[in-house]
């Protein structure tokens, strides 16, 4: 699943405010400055603070 490059222009990270990268294989929106990644729901950007995971993944 791709997102459409336009979108991805203009979305940002909700907590920082900053630009955020698209990782296709894993299907997030990665924050690389706070360690935050965001789900992507049928095609459909989470943007949701509280929805956020931390990354990469911890174990």
């Amino acid at each position: 699943m791709s997102l459409d490059p336009q979108l991805l222009d203009i979305l940002v990270c909700p907590k920082d405010k900053g630009p955020l990268r698209y990782e296709e294989t894993e299907g997030k929106l990665i924050n690389d400055r706070l360690g935050l990644a965001y789900r992507i729901d049928d095609g459909i950007p989470v943007l949701l603070i509280d929805e956020a995971e931390t990354y990469p993944p911890q174990s």
